[in-house]
């Protein structure tokens, strides 16, 4: 017993990067990976490994304007594409002949854990001869085309703020792992040192919340560092700064000019772990299949309701969209419960960035309408929320017609349900 806590304690602080990384190998079917501080860190070093500044990224209008900025950051005009209305997973056929054949790459959401249609990505991306990117960052556990999401792509990054919640931390896939050791070297030279203060800021942090909680101080606590200056949103998206935006873009690619839009949310994005958050962010990794299965159970609650838009067989979502008429009241009616909204992606990016700074989708409404009704539910609060929804008298939206919802376990085209 003695020898086994030495041997904790003594351990190589490398080790312990190298085994949160074979637990991620097992879950992408031998896949090579590297831990990396941030999804947004891995996904920067992906886009800079693969391609030159100056090309063009087919992404995801409906996404968290950090990830806008880190294709930003590396030199790269974002190409916004059009949607599927109910998972906001990318139309490929919506995309005309002379926008793929001006692409550089083509990196996929997988919003809410809902996949892409990685297979024909994977497909189409080979015809032009362009690399395929994977943000997993809220699909760890999710599956297409039989396949895990991050099994496709020539490189995939995945968030442990997510399911695993460890509020730091992710994993950067290669599909040949003959690039670990140049893409490795690329890491090593854009991390920043660990401070000791970040190192004890993540060791308090945990405790501090769990107060607040207790205390029933968050409101109070919120109003607190919004008087303070401590939050950098007041809004869904952060404030675009497009005269600062522009200067920073003359110095891509590089993350210090793009720093203060990149960092949002996330200020330890590219700083080297300390060994007390690569323990905490092991024991989380230990316990995510007891997360995704919970989260599988909220998911088919949910997906049983009114209020949902079902496009196939269920996945461990970490979010599940709900489409309801007014969702400022749904979001104020559960808020008095206790459960925030968060993720909301609103308005999509081309028309919360304009033709500055990104090229817009050719088919925007399907975003649109995305963007302004969808309602992300974690579903390990499914019970509470469908509670709140039905006494509050939720009223379901109707969906916009035409093309049949999208099978997201296969990538294709499932059957409409009722």
């Amino acid at each position: 017993m003695a020898s086994g806590g030495a041997g904790r304690g003594s351990a190589r602080p490398g080790s312990q990067p190298k085994r949160l990384e074979e637990t991620m190998r097992g879950r992408l079917s031998g896949r090579e990976c590297l831990y990396v501080p941030s999804c947004r860190f891995g996904l920067f070093v992906a886009l800079r490994h693969w391609c030159p500044p100056g090309g063009r990224v087919l992404m995801s209008p409906v996404n968290d304007d950090v990830i806008f900025f880190v294709v930003l950051a590396a030199g790269l005009r974002p190409v916004q594409a059009p949607l599927h209305p109910l998972d906001a997973s990318i139309d490929i056929d919506a995309v005309p002949g002379e926008v793929w054949s001006s692409l550089s790459a083509v990196l996929t959401t997988n919003l809410y854990g809902n996949p892409d249609p990685a297979p024909e990505l994977r497909k189409k991306c080979d015809e032009l001869g362009i690399p395929l990117f994977e943000d997993g960052a809220h699909a760890v556990g999710s599956e297409v085309g039989g396949r895990p999401v991050g099994a496709w792509g020539d490189a995939a990054v995945f968030s442990l703020s997510k399911h695993v919640g460890a509020k730091a931390g992710g994993f950067l896939a290669l599909a040949d792992p003959g690039l670990r050791e140049a893409v490795g070297r690329t890491c090593a030279e854009l991390l920043l040192p660990r401070r000791a203060s970040a190192e004890l800021a993540y060791v308090v942090r945990p405790y501090a919340e769990g107060a607040v909680r207790g205390l029933g101080l968050r409101g109070a606590a919120w109003a607190a560092m919004r008087r303070l200056g401590l939050t950098e949103r007041e809004e869904i998206r952060m404030p675009l700064r497009p005269q600062e935006l522009a200067r920073a873009g003359r110095s891509a690619p590089g993350l210090d000019a793009h720093d203060p839009w990149v960092r949002v949310d996330m200020h330890d994005y590219r700083l080297a772990p300390g060994r007390t958050r690569l323990r905490r962010i092991g024991r989380k990794l230990e316990r995510l299949d007891d997360v995704l299965d919970a989260c599988r159970a909220g998911t088919d609650l949910l997906l049983s309701t009114k209020w949902a838009k079902p496009t196939g067989g269920a996945q461990p979502l970490f979010r599940v969209p709900l489409f309801v008429a007014d969702r400022d009241a749904a979001i104020a009616a559960l808020a008095r419960r206790g459960i925030v909204v968060g993720y909301l992606y609103d308005p999509p990016l081309d028309d919360y960035a304009g033709t500055d700074f990104t090229d817009p989708s050719p088919a925007p409404e399907a975003a649109r309408w995305f963007a302004r009704h969808a309602l992300p539910v974690d579903p390990l609060r499914a019970r509470d929320v469908v509670e709140v929804l039905e006494r509050s008298g939720a009223q379901p939206v109707e969906a916009p017609g035409g093309r049949a919802p999208r099978d997201p376990t296969t990538g294709g085209l499932g059957p409409t349900r009722g």
